[in-house]
């Protein structure tokens, strides 16, 4: 059992298992295992997945193409070749996440292709027309892929149909044959996929919701090193603003994965996921805000301790037990209620004592939104302001949306009328037949066999990228992973020989496979595959000397390519970048407004239905577009004169954790006389009406109006509360004002730096007298993420202010930073984990913490023993995490450094 002294006893909270936790999928609330760091990186498992389709589709085409060459009598090579077309662009193409448009896309892509084949084989090798076609079907391809899958795949198959026809030179006799062997492949990949790689979009949510625990993890154990007085505290707070960076990520794509008909089934379901979700993020954030405002005090040491007690078992906590967190938070708030009940405390203890605080809330807020995440369906939906979910992200590829939703918008606004309505629909193609006719004369002095790689570039520069700075992006990542793949590629192949067919494509399938997988995460990785595969090819044909210059051509016809097809989107029908970035930023603005709106429906009109934090995950995924299209092509030095693009989406950062907490915050039903209902209407209508002259200014360009301040108006609607009774609805209520007048500074900042004059209490207009001045009050304004304040208790009001004390100079201060070293200690602390319910031994492991919040070591549980070594003398706190139980603290007393404790430990449920 538990010393006392130490926590409750963890496992005495719940003795049965939760209602509903048979609901929980298993990969969701399972044990932590060691292929978890898989999800993580690759939340829903779509590239590993791509890998997988490309190695099954390949393998299954080569072999089907091989054999259909045999029984038909035609060359291998192009038996080989047709076949591996099918499966390489079903393992890229197409990627339905149902059986049936699944069937649909692969089975149609035999009949442009051959199309393609027979019409480029009656040309009899004219070059000039086959050129030209090419150049059409190019043209053609970016054309249809604004009408869907389908219309995509028919024109990407029709230039590969006329690529591989003017390579190949295949006659009009063989083309009969030549589509049998295509549609044959065609089917066995189809069946190949169907049985190994079958479409599964709910697993894909599941999965991504189990990436969803393990950052969240890695976020409590990141906040358990910052709060370990000996570790580098900076380090730890980097990398925990990584985990919540990459935390957001994933919460917004399994917002958008519910948005996909074929997952979420159960609309009330999804709703409820979406909100335990969003509340399971806000409140790690805050105790991501609060530990990091932690690290600049100096915080006493049982508290220390208690927090990092307390973390540790927010990482361990099996998440079926969620609930148990609950003690471990109660403990902290202890902890923080002692310091605030000394009058003699110091100033910077007290404000540490706050925050600690505020960490027991938002753990006790965590437990309870992953407690009710696992229990959906054992609860119906149920109020007057809960509605079924609706979609307000939408993926793109299975992707967050990028740069391509901002960049249609401001197309469509700026051709609205006449012949200009058709730019939306010309403007690629344009760009790719003008490239196209430039780069195939180049490329084809160059090397006539191999024009097709200056197409090549042409084709890649424009797929998937919308701005100059994205396509420069690719052009790097193309020269750069064309060497390294060169390199690699004739090690290869002076390794494996020329001679051995079957380990060549092994290689070309194996080099595919990763570049399949690698695309999503680094376009050079695709590269880097491909042109490893295209060396096994290449060395079929080409000498050993000839190999250098072949794959210098192609770095060079690829360049070509690549540079001017980006000059021509730059220079026909041009869409500038400030344009892209001003329709992104418009966006943001609008469903900020839309967050606004609603918080004042759910106030005035308790009985409209409202989704406040789909709204404010709208906002999430606004800002990921903004952050798409506003890197600079060349990032400026400080001082340097220039858009402000980069101050401005720090200020959007900073205002989207807000609208997050208020969203949160604001979701309630309030009881208002009449007279604060106005005043509320009031204020929600001035931000919301600024945000209107913000979205009126970014469409015109003139600032016709101003953004007026609401914080006189949140002033006096906050005093007049403030007699109110207090209570749990009344403090959220006092957030999220707090929240909105944060957010009301946060944006007056933003149009500031936008250039629309904010109109301040009096009604006059400021503007900063100088861009300096614009920027740096740009940055102060946008310093980190926004933490909502510390509900004050009656303790720490009723203590006399302290006085305010002089800077210290850095002699000064070293002496109060520094803290007596702990005395080396070579103790050994051993025993035995014992558990009824698994004799053999239970998966565990120990983390050791000092009594100054300190982490000592950590050991595991092998075969039921465990041993800890080099603890120093003196009280510590072992947290035993087992995979099967809820984790449990336990005080374990060292007195000689040279002895050896036996401390042995028992599990239960």
């Amino acid at each position: 059992m538990t010393t006392p002294g130490t926590l409750p006893d963890q496992h005495a909270v719940a003795t049965e298992a939760p209602p509903g936790a048979d609901l929980a999928p298993h990969r969701v609330a399972g044990p932590r295992r060691w292929w978890d760091w898989v999800l993580a990186a690759d939340p829903g498992l779509g590239q590993l997945q791509t890998g997988w389709r490309t190695l099954v589709a390949m393998v299954t085409a080569l072999a089907v193409g091989y054999a259909m060459a045999e029984a038909l009598g035609i060359p291998d090579m192009i038996g080989m070749m047709v076949a591996g077309m099918m499966g390489l662009m079903s393992a890229f193409a197409v990627a339905e996440n149902t059986w049936d448009r699944l069937a649909r896309a692969i089975l149609w892509m035999p009949f442009p292709y051959t199309a393609a084949l027979w019409l480029c084989a009656t040309m009899n090798g004219e070059r000039v027309p086959q050129m030209v076609l090419m150049i059409a079907a190019l043209a053609v391809t970016f054309l249809l892929a604004r009408f869907g899958s389908i219309p995509l795949v028919t024109g990407m198959m029709l230039f590969n149909g006329f690529m591989v026809g003017m390579l190949a030179g295949i006659p009009v006799a063989l083309v009969g044959k030549a589509f049998a062997v295509a549609l044959v492949s065609a089917a066995a990949v189809l069946v190949t996929r169907l049985l190994l790689c079958y479409p599964m979009p709910r697993e894909d949510l599941l999965r991504t919701q189990r990436a969803f625990v393990v950052e969240a993890r890695r976020v409590a154990d990141a906040a358990v090193d910052a709060v370990d007085p000996d570790a580098d505290q900076e380090r730890a707070v980097r990398r925990m603003d990584r985990s919540l960076r990459r935390l957001n990520i994933t919460t917004v794509t399994i917002d958008g994965r519910l948005a996909q008909p074929e997952v979420a089934a159960d609309p009330d379901a999804a709703e409820l996921l979406h909100r335990h979700l969003f509340d399971a993020e806000l409140a790690l954030r805050g105790i991501g805000q609060a530990v990091q405002e932690l690290t600049r005090l100096p915080v006493p040491e049982q508290l220390r301790e208690a927090l990092a007690v307390g973390l540790v078992l927010a990482r361990d906590t099996p998440i079926r037990e969620a609930e148990g967190l609950q003690p471990a938070a109660a403990h902290i708030q202890e902890r923080a209620e002692a310091v605030l009940a000394d009058p003699a405390a110091p100033a910077e203890d007290v404000e540490a004592a706050v925050l600690a605080r505020r960490v027991g809330h938002l753990l006790d807020s965590l437990a309870r939104a992953l407690h009710n995440w696992l229990t959906l369906g054992a609860s119906a939906v149920a109020g007057k302001a809960e509605v079924p979910f609706k979609p307000t992200v939408a993926l793109e590829n299975n992707r967050l949306p990028g740069s391509a939703g901002p960049t249609r918008k401001a197309l469509a606004g700026t051709t609205e009328s006449g012949w200009r309505r058709a730019i939306p629909y010309i403007r690629v193609p344009a760009h790719a037949a003008v490239a196209a006719a430039i780069v195939v004369p180049i490329s084809d002095a160059i090397d006539p066999h191999r024009f097709y790689w200056g197409l090549v570039g042409v084709m890649i520069t424009l797929f998937g990228t919308n701005t100059t700075h994205e396509r420069l992006r690719k052009f790097g990542h193309r020269m750069v992973g064309t060497v390294v793949g060169a390199v690699l590629g004739i090690l290869l192949v002076h390794l494996v020989g020329r001679d051995h067919v079957y380990w060549t494509l092994a290689i070309i399938v194996a080099g595919l496979t990763f570049g399949a997988w690698g695309m999503a995460r680094a376009y050079a990785c695709w590269v880097v595959g491909l042109v490893v595969a295209l060396c096994q090819l290449y060395a079929m044909t080409t000498p050993e000397s000839g190999m250098d210059h072949l794959l210098g051509e192609r770095l060079l016809d690829n360049g070509i390519g690549v540079l001017v097809a980006t000059a021509c989107a730059a220079l026909i029908f041009p869409l500038a970048r400030r344009t892209v970035v001003q329709e992104a930023e418009r966006g943001y603005v609008d469903v900020l407004a839309q967050v606004v709106a609603q918080v004042e429906q759910r106030w005035t009109q308790p009985d409209t239905p409202v989704r406040l934090r789909g709204a404010a995950r709208a906002v999430d995924a606004a800002l990921l577009q903004v952050q798409a299209v506003a890197k600079p092509l060349v990032r400026m030095p400080v001082g340097v004169s220039g858009p402000a693009a980069e101050h401005r989406v720090a200020l959007l950062t900073s205002a989207t954790g807000h609208a997050r907490a208020l969203a949160s915050a604001a979701d309630i039903d309030v009881d208002l006389p009449p007279r604060l209902v106005e005043r509320a209407r009031l204020v929600t209508a001035t931000v919301t009406a600024s945000l209107k002259e913000l979205d009126r200014f970014f469409a015109t360009g003139e600032p016709e109006g101003t953004y007026r301040r609401v914080s006189p108006l949140l002033r006096e609607l906050r005093s007049e509360l403030a007699p109110a009774r207090s209570g749990q609805r009344a403090q959220r209520l006092h957030t999220a004002l707090r929240e909105l007048d944060a957010l009301d500074e946060t944006l007056a900042a933003y149009a500031e730096q936008a250039g629309l004059p904010v109109a301040t209490g009096n009604g006059t207009a400021q503007r900063p007298t100088s861009p300096m001045q614009r920027r740096t009050r740009a940055v102060m304004a946008a310093w980190g993420e926004p933490r909502p304040e510390p509900q004050p208790q009656p303790q720490a009001l009723a203590r006399p202010a302290a006085a305010p004390k002089p800077a210290p100079t850095p002699q000064a201060d070293v002496p109060q930073q520094r803290r007596e070293p702990e005395p080396v200690g070579r103790a050994r602390v051993t025993g035995r984990v014992e558990c009824a319910e698994h004799p053999a031994g239970c998966p565990a492991w120990i983390t050791v913490i000092s009594a100054r919040g300190k982490r000592l070591a950590k050991a595991a549980v092998n075969q039921g023993s465990y041993a800890v070594e080099g603890l120093p003398a003196g009280t510590h706190t072992l947290v035993i995490s087992a995979s099967q139980h809820t984790p449990r603290a336990e005080l374990v007393r060292v007195e000689d450094t040279l002895g050896v404790v036996q401390h042995d430990i028992r599990l239960s449920h």
